[in-house]
Order: C-alpha cells, then sequence, then structure tokens
C-alpha cells in the first residue's frame, strides 16, 4: 500500500489517549509497547489520535498516525475506515489520492462490500471530491444497502449537478425519508433551479413526508430567491404549527425570506419575537434592511449588534457598508472598513472591497473607487467593475470608462451587461463608432446580449417575462393590456425617449 509523498511516516506511534500529553514522544513509545491487550484496545486508541486530527482538519497528520499504526501491526476496524473516508470527503479534490489508498485497503479486507457504514463512507468520499462515477461503482458493489447509503448516491449526484441520475436513483430507492425529499430539494436550490426545489416539496407533500427545519429552510431559502412572498407566508403559517417553530435557522430564514421579498416589517417582527439569537440572525436582518431602503436602521441595528456582545463578521461589515453606500457616508464607510482590518482582524473579502467601491462611485469619486480597484489583492469581478461603469455613464465620465476596459479585457469577462454598458456610453455621447467597436468586439468572443427578464407572483406561481417574449399561455392578453397602457401615457402627454442609434446594435 502507497500514500502520497507529502505524508510522511512518524518514527513513533501516536499519543495514547490514556496518556498524559506533556509528556515526551519517546516515553510514549515505551508505554505503548508495554501496554497488554487486556490494558488497552490498541485499535481504539490509533483510531481515537487519527480521528482527533480529522476533527481538526488536519489529514496529512492523521494520515501519518494511521501508517504508522499500520507499521506497528495494528489492524484497522470499521470505525478507523469511516473516520478516514470522513476526513477525506471533508478535505474534497486534494484528498483523492489519499482516499483511493484507503478504499484500496479497505477492499483488501473486505470492508468496502461487506460493511455497510464504510460502503456508505466510501461512496460520499468520492462524490464529495467530484468523482460520482467511481462512487456510484462503489454503490453498486456495496453487499447491503440502507436508507444513508442511498441519500448518499443521490446527494452526490444532486452535488455535481447529475440531476436525471439523482431522479432515477431516488425511484430506485426501496423507501424514501424525509432526508431523501430534501437533499432532492437543496440539490435544486443550490444549483440556482428553485422553482425544481419547491416541485420537490410539493411531491414531498403528496407523498405525506413530513418536512423538518432542514428542509423549511432550503424551501424559504427558494422563496428568498424567487421573491414567492406568498408561498413564503404559506410556509410561515405551516412553521408556526410545527415543534420546529422556535429553530433558531428556521426563523433566520424567515427573515431572510421576507427581507428578499421586500416585506422587511415582517422580518423585523420575526426579529424581535425571537428569544435568542445568533449572528446570523444579526446579520441576516441588518443586510434586509440595507437593501430595502433603510440603511439608518441598517446602521442601528449593526451599533445593537455590538452592544448585545455579539462580534460582527465578515458578512455584518457588508451590511453595514452597503448602508454607508446608500446614505451617502463615505467617511462612515471607509472608517467603517478599517475598523473591520484594525480592530476585528477580518481579512477584507472581494464583496468588501466592492462595497468600498460602489460607496466611492455613488458619490462621484470615481478616481478613488478606480484607485481601490487598482489595489485590491485580487482581481475585480464583473460586479465591482459594473458599479464603476455604472457611474461614469451617469456622470458622462468616457475617460474613466475607457481606463475601466482594460480590466474587462485582463479579466476575461464575459458578462455581457459591463460591455453593454461600455457601449451606451459612448452612444450617449454621438460616439457610434466606438460604441460599434464594442458591439463587433462582443461579437468576436461570443459574448450575447441576454434578454432582460422580470417577475411576478400570483396565487404562490411565479410567472417570468423576457422583452418581445410571446410563449406565456396569456401573452395575448398582456400585450393588449400595454397597448392600452401605452396609449393611456400618450394621451397623459408621455414622450418616450428617443431611441439610440440603432445602427451599431447590428453590426
Amino acid at each position: 500500500m502507497s500514500f502520497p509523498a507529502s505524508l510522511t511516516i512518524p518514527s513513533q506511534p501516536p499519543f495514547s489517549p490514556h496518556q498524559n500529553q506533556n509528556q515526551p514522544s519517546s516515553q510514549h513509545s515505551i508505554l505503548i509497547k508495554n501496554y497488554k491487550p487486556h490494558d488497552i484496545d490498541l485499535t481504539a486508541s490509533w483510531t481515537s489520535s487519527i480521528s482527533h486530527h480529522c476533527r481538526a482538519n488536519r489529514l496529512s497528520e492523521a494520515a501519518s498516525e494511521f501508517t504508522a499504526m499500520r507499521v506497528a501491526g495494528v489492524e484497522p476496524n470499521e470505525i478507523t475506515f469511516v473516520t478516514l473516508l470522513s476526513g477525506c470527503a471533508n478535505v474534497g479534490l486534494g484528498s483523492l489520492h489519499f482516499g483511493i489508498c484507503v478504499h484500496g485497503l479497505a477492499r483488501k479486507l473486505g470492508f468496502d462490500v461487506g460493511n455497510v457504514k464504510v460502503g456508505t463512507a466510501i461512496v460520499n468520499f468520492y462524490a464529495k471530491c467530484g468523482r460520482v462515477d467511481l462512487a456510484r461503482v462503489s454503490f453498486d458493489e456495496m453487499g447491503v444497502k440502507n436508507k444513508v447509503s442511498w441519500n448518499s448516491m443521490i446527494d452526490g449526484y444532486m452535488r455535481n449537478g447529475e440531476f436525471e441520475e439523482a431522479v432515477k436513483v431516488f425511484d430506485e430507492m426501496p423507501e424514501r425519508d424525509v432526508i431523501s425529499y430534501t437533499v432532492m430539494i437543496d440539490g435544486f436550490v443550490k444549483k440556482g433551479f428553485f422553482e425544481q426545489g419547491l416541485k420537490w416539496f410539493q411531491e414531498m407533500q403528496m407523498d405525506g413526508v413530513e418536512a423538518d427545519y432542514v428542509t423549511i429552510s432550503c424551501v424559504l431559502s427558494a422563496c428568498a430567491n424567487l421573491g414567492a412572498l406568498g408561498l413564503g407566508l404559506w410556509i410561515h403559517r405551516f412553521v408556526i404549527k410545527k415543534v420546529f417553530r422556535d429553530n433558531i435557522r428556521v426563523n433566520n430564514s424567515l427573515i431572510d425570506m421576507y427581507a428578499r421579498c421586500g416585506s422587511i416589517e415582517f422580518a423585523r417582527q420575526i426579529f424581535k419575537s425571537m428569544p435568542k439569537r445568533s449572528v446570523v440572525t444579526w446579520n441576516s436582518i441588518i443586510v434586509g434592511f440595507a437593501l430595502n431602503g433603510n440603511p439608518e436602521e441598517a446602521l442601528e441595528y449593526f451599533s445593537l449588534m455590538r452592544k448585545d456582545g455579539i462580534e460582527p463578521d465578515g458578512v455584518s461589515f457588508t451590511g453595514a457598508l452597503t448602508a454607508c453606500s446608500h446614505t451617502g457616508l463615505v467617511d462612515e464607510g471607509v472608517e467603517l472598513f478599517e475598523t473591520m482590518k484594525r480592530v476585528y482582524r477580518i481579512i477584507p473579502r472581494i464583496e468588501h472591497y466592492g462595497c468600498l467601491v460602489d460607496l466611492y462611485s455613488r458619490a462621484g469619486r470615481l478616481e478613488e473607487a478606480l484607485h481601490v480597484i487598482e489595489n485590491m489583492p485580487m482581481k475585480p469581478n464583473d460586479i465591482i467593475l459594473g458599479s464603476l461603469l455604472a457611474a461614469c455613464r451617469t456622470r458622462g465620465d468616457i475617460t474613466l470608462a475607457e481606463r475601466l476596459i482594460n480590466h474587462l479585457t485582463e479579466s476575461g469577462s464575459r458578462t455581457d451587461s459591463n460591455y453593454v454598458l461600455v457601449s451606451n456610453i459612448y452612444a450617449a455621447v454621438g460616439s457610434w463608432q466606438s460604441a460599434s467597436n464594442v458591439r463587433r468586439k462582443m461579437k468576436a468572443r461570443g459574448i450575447q446580449k441576454k434578454p432582460g427578464v422580470s417577475s411576478i407572483e400570483i396565487d404562490c406561481t411565479v410567472h417570468k417575462f423576457m422583452a418581445g417574449d410571446k410563449s406565456h399561455t396569456d401573452a395575448k392578453n398582456v400585450y393588449r393590456m400595454l397597448e392600452f397602457l401605452s396609449f393611456e401615457l400618450n394621451m397623459l402627454g408621455y414622450v418616450p425617449e428617443t431611441s439610440l442609434n440603432e445602427q451599431y446594435e447590428h453590426d
């Protein structure tokens, strides 16, 4: 059996759980050798030491302990294999080689096929490392499968985006439980297929499977992303009747759902009714206020959070910085940014730099915003560049916009909106040739302008509309109403803005 070169074999066996950790390792070796079988189960001792490293995400040390265990002639048991494979699964792709070695030994000893816990751990390990093909081979070879095995295989397909295969395994499953359905719902929601997630929740209800707090949190996340307030209200009424109505995770999800659906007052009511609050609770309400046009309250709750003894994290500062941006409090925002670094020792992430760029951009201090972009430790993303480009368009600053084009090129951006912004900036000042060049550059890179999408919720159903799309079942009535509204607006004296020269649109 071989191990990665980076995993060194220790010269001494691991510490015994009964040994004082402050004693030298040489004494340890002597004590281990002097133990008699009735004094200690050596397999349990080594496994305990391996488990300690795995729980602390020190897989390399755990691998070294396991290697030394084998050198000492101590045989691993099912707990040893499950512990190591779970540690590999938590690390992910970087542990693939070592995990394969562990699987090889498990197969040699007959644990992978004959022991359901080890077999399930192998399936889970391969799935989390992105090798769902190997997970399926291992799953098919298992002599005995339980619900956890089936759910692990479904989860493996879902997390790797192979939805059809996940549905097939789900349909083949002898007996489905709440975890089976939650895995399907959560998988679709995390991949951005929110409507599918809600459909699976409906299937779950029809199948008579009782939802738990994890299921409800997933469903509320789907409602939040879709803006489905009606369904969110129904879920809230559903929660009130359940034993987990006071579950802090469910209440956090409710605050987030109401805030993102624009019902900030309902979010506030949930917040005030909670007997216990976590940092996530405070973050949800702070960000909710900031995004719903209540920046003063966002900053007030940020202050209350600190007074309540809850230490803010990176998300808390994102909400507070967003609030400063929306209220034009530039100096206060910059001070918050420095406090985050200096006092709380939080390393700014790209979203914090994005807030800083937006803060300067909204205040018209475009050069300072550009200075942040040029000096941040990571490459700017499309959102940050778009924020400053939008400010350039508002203020007609073509010179700065042209400087930003270089950043767009360097980042390899394929987001259509920023290129369209640049094109529109040129078009707004009549520089049609430059606007046309940007459009040609988009076409050369295979970037197409995506149509705008709007949505509305009616009777718990979300209806989506795209510009020029007539596929909706009520399209005729929709367009008839639009014509009527246009007629009414014209009668009242409304004159639409002159369309930009469309020449560059068709280059």
